[in-house]
């Protein structure tokens, strides 16, 4: 099952990317005059490969986070780039955490809450499970009001799912944290802790995550596969995935 939303002109996201689309016409003629070709000498008089010119964040569309993006360094180490992630990070049991009705926007999902969900759901966390936390957010995807949907975890919350083997977490959210809208209006009361906790707390403990991660809603809470391997940028604070959900038939 597709978890992945598309990169695409004017999607509802902070970092929407510019999509130059080329058809079969408009590439002959730029092949052709690339070699010194006449395109109406082609196979096919004037038809080429169609193909798309793409300027992008390496955080649109679904994306992984690297260890690079939260911080200069994690436990005092070098942060990982995206391209020097554990590949066996991106691929293992998945496990849906639901609290698209226990939480309110902005909300945030503390330790307790994911003890509590895993109790609800009868489970143990098993090492290198990746724990799927949807808040709703994936109903609003391709709205105005998208980015401002949906909450995330707090730092305690990310540091207890490292502490049980966790490295891979992922949201169907914007962002792991809370909605920026709500992170700014902390900041400006005040409160430092409040602007980006998820993210900051990989300066302390290493993990990844993956934000933008949709269709939660139609999965199982366990018994699947998850396929979240990036795109390899060299030096990358995050990349592009295609979100995967092996499910048995």
């Amino acid at each position: 099952m597709d978890l992945s939303v598309p990169l695409s002109n004017f999607a509802s996201e902070f970092n929407s990317p510019s999509i130059t689309y080329w058809d079969h016409y408009d590439f002959a003629h730029r092949t052709a005059k690339t070699w010194g070709l006449d395109p109406a000498d082609f196979p096919e008089p004037y038809v080429g490969s169609a193909g798309e010119e793409l300027s992008l964040s390496s955080h649109a569309g679904t994306h992984i986070d690297a260890p690079w993006h939260f911080g200069p360094t994690t436990a005092g180490e070098p942060a990982k780039t995206v391209d020097q992630i554990p590949l066996e990070w991106c691929y293992g049991n998945g496990v849906v955490l639901d609290f698209s009705t226990t939480k309110k926007t902005a909300e945030p999902i503390d330790e307790n809450d994911i003890k509590a969900a895993l109790d609800r759901l009868h489970y143990t966390l098993q090492p290198s499970d990746i724990v799927m936390i949807r808040t709703g957010a994936e109903d609003y995807w391709d709205t105005p009001t998208y980015n401002e949907m949906g909450t995330g975890l707090t730092a305690s919350a990310v540091v207890w799912l490292v502490e049980h083997g966790v490295h891979m977490i992922t949201t169907d959210a914007y962002s792991l944290d809370i909605p920026l809208k709500y992170m700014a209006e902390k900041l400006k009361d005040g409160d430092k802790d409040g602007f980006f906790p998820a993210h900051r707390i990989g300066r302390e403990v290493e993990y990844v995550h993956a934000e933008k991660v949709i269709n939660l809603r139609l999965l199982p809470a366990t018994g699947f596969k998850v396929s979240l391997f990036p795109i390899k940028i060299r030096k990358g604070s995050g990349s592009w995935c295609r979100a995967v959900a092996i499910l048995d038939d």
